[in-house]
């Protein structure tokens, strides 16, 4: 099995097929994408391929070690950036194909109008450590 993360964006991916912005759906639409991503992770989960995932808000904030005994440096929030990421979800799955199948039927889920999004998700492999060479 290998874990994957499927990263949703806000925005800061190529665009989607039904592009318009979920502040801008109406309630019913939101509730309907809502409840695929709902059903999708309850299925993942008895197949036993979803590990976990979380939808984020889309306030935030850069954060980094400024030296010894001074305070983190802050920076942000950054609302309008173009890479905010809306959610992720971890799937343990037995093939980089696999990973590829459920990501593209999360990209399906509805948006405006009740039709797919189309959106892009990004999908990362867990880095895990090479394997082991014995001559």
């Amino acid at each position: 099995m290998a874990k994957y993360l499927m990263l949703k964006h806000y925005r800061g991916a190529p665009e989607a097929v039904n592009d318009v912005p979920m502040d801008r759906w109406t309630p019913e639409e939101v509730s309907a994408h809502i409840q695929y991503m709902n059903d999708f992770a309850a299925r993942l989960e008895k197949s036993g391929e979803y590990v976990d995932g979380q939808a984020l808000a889309p306030e935030g904030a850069w954060v980094r070690y400024d030296g010894e005994g001074r305070p983190p440096v802050t920076d942000g929030p950054f609302a309008e950036t173009k890479d905010l990421i809306a959610g992720w979800m971890i799937i343990d799955v037995d093939s980089y194909e696999r990973a590829v199948e459920l990501a593209g039927e999360l990209s399906a889920a509805p948006g405006a109008g009740g039709k797919p999004i189309h959106e892009w998700l990004e999908l990362r492999p867990f880095l895990t450590a090479p394997p082991t060479i014995s001559e």
